[in-house]
């Protein structure tokens, strides 16, 4: 039993200059089940594969006004997914070679007998099954692969780099063009990734300059582009110095846009290498894939943009309930990203530290006193002061995108040896990042000034936090602060800027 591509038996379509042969074919192949239509030339063919479907094509090799070869070409530019099968009462190896070379199936020579046609369609029919099975499935695995990026990452680059991946090696382009337009002129993202495999030993200006403008205005007219060989240059707006082969191009859409807001280009300058329309397709899928995958990126950096700027308020806000104060979560952010750095923490990482040493004194808005005076505090206001870590905490609970740094903010006054608040927690038990705001933080205190004292000395703070390794801080996280703060310090020196003594 074989299966076509539409509901219904496999249509074939015989074409043949002798009418006699024509329904013999089309009468002994109905008989085996297939749905048959007939053609007296090439160009009778033509019109009937542009107007109705067909699995599979047996056709004369000589004909008048269009042959079996010239036939093959046109199947192999306009209906790739048909399979062509030549009948020829004039064949040679070489043109059984060359009817081969140009995508015909196989080929059976004249006079034949039916069980030999028979058996041969057969044998078509099912490379045409299984060909449309491995198209799906292809199609399924780049679907996999753009969803996979979706899901495991809302980096608008790395979007944009598995979009180049797939098209380089699903529909085997040379080189492949990915951008991104926002509108009004402003491109948000431009790729060119090249195949190493195929072009590896090519200067870039080998490739030519794609005229995006051309594009724009080509899409909006509601074409679909593949093109080969000298109608590509077309399209170019500096042109490539190696022939292309062949370029297809499909847009960027998306249902919640009425523009497509980018493009993938891939072009082909393999000799002979010419994309067909089964890879157009399958490049159109992961294109709106993508398209949903480059929206869901842009709109998860506007939403970290808008995070940024919230949490440099509420940090400028806190910083301004007391001018001895200015300035000090931004240089306690500033000291505890070198200390996760020199940790070799992730980057990611490495900005949550950032943004939760930014918020780790949040909590001071909950207490209602003024907590620079001079002088120390008294019992009573110590223990006002201690509520700050745990009105941090209350603060940011019911912002969810800030749930990263409530461990930070929360535990940054805990101790190594348990003697510190809101828990009283001890060594591991902490939370790393709070171990490095803790240390960032007391630095920051010692050297600046305050209302009640002046600011100490680099070395002499270097030294308190020496003596306090293993008592206040974790020994660990403390040293490798100092070694941080001397880079930084050197690093300074070398690049002639002020230090703080």
């Amino acid at each position: 039993m074989y299966e076509s591509t539409h509901d219904g038996s496999p249509r074939i379509l015989v074409v043949d200059d002798e009418e006699v042969i024509r329904d013999i074919l089309a009468d002994f192949l109905a008989m085996e089940g297939f749905e048959v239509r007939t053609a007296c030339d090439g160009v009778e063919a033509l019109a009937l594969l542009a107007a109705e479907h067909f699995d599979l094509v047996l056709s004369d090799l000589k004909m008048p006004h269009m042959g079996g070869i010239e036939l093959l070409d046109a199947i192999s530019e306009h209906t790739p997914q048909v399979v062509t099968i030549i009948m020829t009462g004039f064949g040679t190896v070489e043109t059984a070679i060359d009817a081969m070379k140009r995508g015909a199936y196989d080929y059976i020579m004249k006079p034949f007998k039916m069980e030999d046609v028979v058996h041969t369609v057969r044998r078509g029919l099912e490379r045409h099954k299984l060909a449309a099975e491995n198209m799906r499935l292809k199609e399924v695995l780049s679907l996999y692969k753009v969803s996979e990026a979706i899901a495991s990452s809302l980096s608008l680059d790395e979007v944009m780099r598995t979009i180049t991946e797939a098209a380089l090696h699903e529909v085997a382009a040379d080189v492949v063009h990915v951008w991104v337009d926002e509108g009004a002129g402003r491109v948000v993202e431009r790729t060119r990734v090249r195949n190493p495999k195929f072009v590896s030993l090519l200067e870039d200006s080998a490739f030519g300059v794609i005229d995006e403008a051309k594009l724009v205005q080509h899409f909006a007219q509601d074409k679909r582009l593949r093109v080969h060989g000298q109608a590509c240059l077309e399209y170019f707006a500096v042109s490539p110095t190696t022939p292309a082969m062949s370029l297809l191009v499909v847009p960027l859409t998306t249902t919640s846009r009425g523009r497509a807001l980018g493009y993938i280009a891939a072009i082909s300058f393999t000799p002979n290498k010419t994309f067909d329309e089964g890879q157009r397709k399958l490049l159109s899928i992961v294109s709106d894939r993508a398209a949903a995958a480059i929206e869901n990126a842009k709109l998860y950096e506007d939403l970290k943009a808008t995070f940024s700027q919230t949490i440099k308020g509420l940090a400028n806000a806190i910083d301004k309930m007391d001018r001895y104060t200015a300035g000090h979560s931004m240089r306690v952010a500033a000291y505890a990203q070198l200390l996760a750095i020199k940790l070799e923490l992730s980057p990611e990482q490495v900005e949550i530290v950032r943004q939760a040493a930014l918020m780790h004194d949040i909590g001071k808005i909950g207490c209602v006193m003024n907590l620079n005076k001079p002088g120390i505090l008294t019992d009573r206001e110590y223990e006002v002061f201690k509520n700050h870590p745990g009105f941090g905490r209350e603060i940011l609970e019911p912002i969810e995108f800030l749930s990263p740094l409530i461990p930070g903010v929360h535990c940054h006054h805990e101790r190594w040896d348990g003697g510190g608040y809101p828990l009283g927690l001890s060594g591991q038990e902490i939370p790393l990042i709070a171990r490095i705001i803790s240390v960032a933080d007391a630095y920051d205190a010692m050297t600046s000034h305050r209302a009640y004292r002046r600011a100490l000395p680099h070395a002499v703070t270097t030294h308190e936090i020496e003596n306090c390794a293993g008592r206040q801080f974790d020994p660990e996280v403390a040293h490798e602060f100092l070694a941080a703060i001397e880079d930084e310090r050197r690093a300074r020196r070398e690049r002639q800027e002020p230090i703080p003594e």
